[in-house]
Order: C-alpha cells, then structure tokens, then sequence
C-alpha cells in the first residue's frame, strides 16, 4: 500500500499497489484486487477512487 507521511495532510504519495479499479455500466468504480481478480470495494457516489489505478 502507499504511505502518507506526514500523518493529516489528506495526500497519498505515491500510488496503490496491486490494486486497479474499473467503471460499472450503471457508472459506479470497482476496486479490484489484482493479485486474485476478486472485487474488492464499489464507491456509491461515482467517483473514481484516488491513486488507484484504470483498467482499460
């Protein structure tokens, strides 16, 4: 996962790792692990997730 020193500024550094995430057909971001394929996560607000990541 990334880290995000110093602790309370609300930034990553660097990017998500082994994650990816994809859009739904209703608009909706999945995140998908990319080591089993398995989903892992569904933003209900149809934002993409942050440092994660696109499928194509």
């Amino acid at each position: 996962m990334a880290t995000n020193p110093p602790v309370g500024d609300n930034q990553r550094r660097g990017a998500v790792r082994q994650r990816s995430q994809t859009e739904t057909q209703s608009g909706h971001w999945v995140k998908r692990d990319a080591v089993t394929g398995r989903f892992m996560d569904m933003k209900s607000d149809k934002t993409p997730f942050k440092g994660v990541r696109k499928e194509k």
